[in-house]
């Protein structure tokens, strides 16, 4: 429950900081603005395709978006945070 809750907080976090509407991050992750809030709202949660996008696009670390550490820190395809 609660890695659903921290992924909720900071995919709504990176998406404010960047600018993006919730279609924006929709159409970016193949999903509708409505899966969107509820992601953020943590009615629901996601794939592990969508949450290395996500990452990627975002450039954190998974670990950062389910709560496994605070660091964001992304290191790429050459590092080990993905």
């Amino acid at each position: 429950m609660r890695t659903t809750l921290l992924l909720s907080k900071r995919v709504h976090q990176l998406r404010k900081a960047a600018h993006l509407s919730q279609q924006e991050l929709g159409e970016v992750l193949g999903l509708t603005h409505k899966s969107i809030s509820m992601l953020e709202s943590g009615g629901r949660s996601t794939t592990i395709e969508k949450l290395v996008l996500l990452a990627e696009y975002f450039h954190v670390s998974t670990d950062y978006l389910v709560g496994i550490t605070d660091d964001p820190t992304w290191r790429g395809k050459e590092g080990t945070s993905l």
